[in-house]
């Protein structure tokens, strides 16, 4: 089996191609380490056949692989599985930035007076993941920012684990803090994300946000 792979930006130059094929790759996941490129970039997102798919997408013969480097000057991902909040605060550093500004949204045991068990998030993932780009491209606008990155779990999440992660950076400090502030309460309040809160005795859908 063969697949065509495109690469932009700074992979295409990482690569020193812009088009290649390769044999023997049976799913997304099989891609990045065939390419023998080094450790797989932050925020990097795949495309086959002009869809956005998980690394767990299984490919066919004839296939075209886009591997979609961050945009809008951070990343902007929602997340089944634990997040690396590091490689959050990563993705925005900046050497004109002289502040960085950051959330971590994490699941509280008790919840309105209930013990809750466990949290489960739910995305219209096409949608929120177009809507968190557009988000952070009026930030950086509003604010004057050199880096905005936001990173969302979808499905199970546990209590103590982190649910978002939200980084910013800008040249002043007050640009960074208020931007920051602004991501979180736009995103509990427009993003399609929805939180399941499994209590002690039943469970109740939240609504929008985290």
């Amino acid at each position: 089996m063969r697949v065509t792979v495109r690469l932009f930006a700074g992979l295409r130059e990482r690569a020193g191609r812009a088009r290649l094929d390769l044999d023997d790759v049976a799913r997304v996941a099989d891609i990045w380490p065939a390419l023998d490129l080094g450790d797989e970039p932050p925020g990097l997102l795949y495309a086959v056949n002009r869809e956005y798919v998980e690394r767990g997408h299984e490919l066919a013969d004839g296939d075209e692989v886009a591997l979609i480097p961050p945009v809008s000057g951070g990343s902007f991902r929602l997340i089944e599985g634990p997040l690396d909040v590091a490689a959050v605060l990563r993705e925005v550093e900046d050497p004109e930035a002289g502040a960085l500004a950051s959330f971590v949204g994490t699941v509280r045991r008790r919840s309105r007076g209930r013990d809750v068990l466990h949290l489960e998030y739910e995305a219209y993932e096409e949608m929120a993941e177009e809507m968190l780009v557009r988000l952070g491209d009026e930030l950086t606008e509003r604010h004057g920012l050199c880096g905005v990155a936001v990173h969302h779990r979808f499905g199970r999440v546990e209590i103590g684990e982190a649910s978002v992660a939200i980084a910013v950076s800008a040249p002043h400090r007050s640009a960074a803090l208020d931007a920051c502030r602004e991501a979180i309460e736009t995103l509990k309040s427009t993003i399609p994300l929805w939180k399941k809160e499994v209590y002690v005795g039943g469970e109740e859908w939240i609504g929008r946000g985290s």
